[in-house]
């Protein structure tokens, strides 16, 4: 990747074209992002840049990640993100990553961390369909059903769609289209939806697929 910054998703909007088109967007509140620190290969074994996002106070932070902000010369930051560059040279410890570095038109990569649902069946979870609902069938019309074989090999086979915990994991959506940059606002409007609910954390990367 060239550049990143980090983000909070702020919700999802419509906006409409000159032809009267709607176009889906999801507004994201990107940066700005205080570069903390810079990462080389001959000290550190490979190059990234570390950029903080949401200012905090120093209260609700221990000592060693003060040390870090005061070091760097940046007020401390609630977030904190590492992104391997293939060309840092722009950067510098203490500037500024903003919106004006991504335009309208380009692709982006977003990662986020998507919607918790809980536990959850295999209906909910996996999208399959229910037992039939007739005589004999008991009141298990939602369960999993047949997890097996017969006595051979006797047990259930790994990634076997089950019942368990669904959502809440790192989700990354490729190739969206950046509409509309505001940097008045520091938000970018992107086509189409990113995971994660309503104020989570996001970062966002020129993409992989559009190189």
């Amino acid at each position: 990747m060239n550049k990143a910054i980090i983000g909070r998703k702020v919700g999802m909007t419509q906006l409409f074209t000159a032809e009267g088109k709607v176009i889906p967007v999801t507004v994201i509140e990107a940066g700005p992002c205080p570069v903390v620190q810079i990462k080389t290969l001959e000290k550190d074994g490979y190059q990234a840049i570390k950029l903080g996002f949401l200012e905090s106070s120093e209260k609700r932070l221990n000592k060693p990640d003060n040390g870090q902000f005061k070091k760097a010369g940046v007020k401390p930051q609630r977030v904190l993100r590492e992104f391997r560059l293939q060309d840092m040279s722009s950067y510098e410890v203490g500037g500024m990553v903003t919106v004006e570095s991504f335009k309208v038109g380009e692709k982006i990569d977003v990662v986020g961390i998507s919607k918790g649902h809980g536990f959850s069946g295999v209906i909910k979870r996996w999208n399959q369909h229910r037992l039939k609902e007739t005589h004999g069938v008991g009141p298990v019309h939602r369960e999993v059903g047949s997890m097996g074989a017969n006595s051979t090999p006797s047990r259930v086979f790994k990634q076997k769609h089950m019942p368990g915990q669904f959502g809440n994991e790192r989700v990354t959506v490729q190739n969206l289209e950046i509409v509309k940059v505001d940097v008045a606002r520091n938000v970018l409007l992107v086509k189409g939806a990113i995971p994660g609910s309503k104020g989570g954390i996001v970062t966002v990367a020129d993409s992989v697929k559009s190189k």
